[in-house]
């Protein structure tokens, strides 16, 4: 990597690591404290109406947000044209989901889900309000402001959660705390942030803007849709308590992946699009994230996956144990995200997001018929469908990375399958350790212990890790200089 790229993918991955790791540890905890105090069927209900929000969220912003970051000369007429559009139509979304609340919750069969789509759905409109902010420091790296607004946000809506929560107010609990996280991090924004949009509309940069956002507004549309479809399904056809239990496994899975894959997109996608007309330096720090991600996100999900008994009987009690098994599946299926994120993210920084949409219909496609082949063989089954979906996807995400970079699947594999097939390696003694009749929490630590010594051994002269202790070192010994420097003065 060159010097500029490094500092700022240090600076960058830095400050959203503090914010990603700092505000799942919040999340994950929280996640552990309503799960001993609500029910299975609370969580299901309100996943039952997350694709409505997650898809007009999607349609509020239109991809517009990635347009400003990927746009080089923007001005102040296209971030207040981008603001007023969000507003109108986080609105309109807002009318047809409160007008269309009673039908979705006579689809369910579950009456209270109507209360609760109402009320959810002003998280839409505070979303929409802080857009153009949130680009604005993106497009700034300033990802520390971006950390404090996360964390600040996530500890307020956090205590509210779990005092109502505790004192009974059951489902309403996840509503309230969903909002006050929206409500706070947009009051936050806009204290923080002093811009002020101006009283206009451009129609040519509104063209200009969507003509690119739109089609990743298409693309994140399908995603959105197929990421809920589970949870559709399985609400529709099955039960709340059933979602719960898939909807906790899966979290419980994603929660490794989410944090990296959230700090490597926000990070690469402003750093990588400066690097969009260097081809050759592109595809070398595209080929070292991937790599580098690859090392950390394969370990930390088959270790999870490993000590997954232990690991929910003893955070959540025996009460979730129906989740252990779609921990155990779904954890193949989620490690492989992030390859495909990286390799969206090239085609996005090159402008081609006609071939991010083609690349999302056929994925979709795809993907409805896997799940629905899956549905005669119940909700295991449709977590199985994830995991074969999972591969066709990084496979067909690989493709154009292949005809524009001569970076293709089985290049790309070659990157990361060692640091996949060691990491099997090194977290099968803790697999089996769980079989005994021990103690769970002497099962989780004898995981937590050989786990990552076993994977050291394996990778103690490997160039990758040497060089991610030597960016942790270097961001630790920046840091300490500071520190040193604020004392003398």
């Amino acid at each position: 990597m060159g010097t500029s790229v490094k500092k700022e993918t240090l600076s960058g991955m830095k400050w959203t690591a503090i914010e990603t790791f700092s505000l799942d540890g919040i999340n994950f905890v929280l996640g552990l404290l309503l799960a001993r105090m609500l029910l299975p069927s609370d969580f299901g209900t309100v996943a039952m109406i997350g694709i409505f929000i997650s898809v007009s969220n999607t349609f509020a912003s239109s991809g517009f947000k990635n347009a400003l970051i990927r746009k080089i000369d923007r001005t102040e007429v296209d971030y207040s044209t981008v603001f007023y559009f969000n507003i109108v139509v986080s609105v309109i979304c807002y009318g047809i989901l409160f007008v269309c609340a009673p039908w979705v919750a006579d689809f369910f069969h579950t009456p209270i889900v109507c209360d609760i789509l109402r009320v959810q759905s002003l998280a839409i409109i505070f979303s929409a309000f802080c857009l153009v902010q949130n680009a604005r420091l993106t497009i700034a790296i300033d990802f520390k402001t971006l950390a404090k607004r996360s964390l600040l946000a996530s500890l307020i809506s956090a205590v509210v959660g779990v005092v109502m929560a505790y004192t009974g107010f059951g489902v309403w609990s996840l509503v309230a705390q969903n909002l006050v996280a929206k409500l706070v991090n947009t009051v936050f924004l806009w204290t923080y942030c002093k811009w002020k949009p101006l009283w206009t509309f451009s129609w040519k940069s509104f063209h200009e803007l969507f003509s690119y956002g739109s089609k990743l507004m298409l693309s994140g549309l399908l995603n959105t849709f197929y990421n809920n479809l589970n949870s559709i399904v399985i609400g529709r056809y099955f039960s709340s308590s059933a979602l719960g239990y898939y909807n906790r496994g899966t979290n419980f899975a994603r929660f490794p992946v989410r944090t990296m894959k959230s700090v490597l997109q926000r990070v690469t996608f402003p750093i990588l699009a400066k690097l969009q007309n260097d081809d050759h330096r592109l595809v070398a720090v595209y080929r070292k994230y991937i790599r580098m991600t690859s090392m950390v996100i394969f370990f930390s999900c088959i270790l999870l996956g490993a000590m997954a008994k232990p690991v929910i009987i003893f955070l959540i009690t025996e009460k979730w144990m129906k989740s252990i098994i779609y921990l155990q599946i779904f954890t193949f299926s989620i490690m492989f995200d992030h390859i495909s994120a990286i390799n969206l993210n090239l085609l996005q920084v090159k402008g081609r997001s006609d071939l991010f949409l083609r690349l999302e219909i056929i994925k979709k496609a795809i993907a409805v018929g896997i799940l629905f082949s899956a549905i005669p063989f119940g909700v295991l089954g449709i977590c199985i469908s994830k995991v074969i979906y999972a591969q066709i996807a990084t496979f067909i995400n690989t493709y154009y990375t292949g005809k524009l970079f001569n970076l293709g699947y089985f290049t790309q594999v070659k990157d990361f399958s060692g640091y996949f097939f060691k990491s099997l390696i090194a977290c099968t003694p803790a697999y089996l350790f769980t079989f005994l009749e021990l103690p769970h929490i002497v099962s989780i630590l004898f995981g937590l212990i050989t786990g990552p010594a076993l994977y050291w051994l394996m990778l103690r002269k490997n160039e990758d890790m040497l060089e991610l202790i030597s960016l942790a070192r270097n961001a630790i010994h920046k840091k300490g200089n500071k520190d040193a420097k604020t004392q003398e003065d």
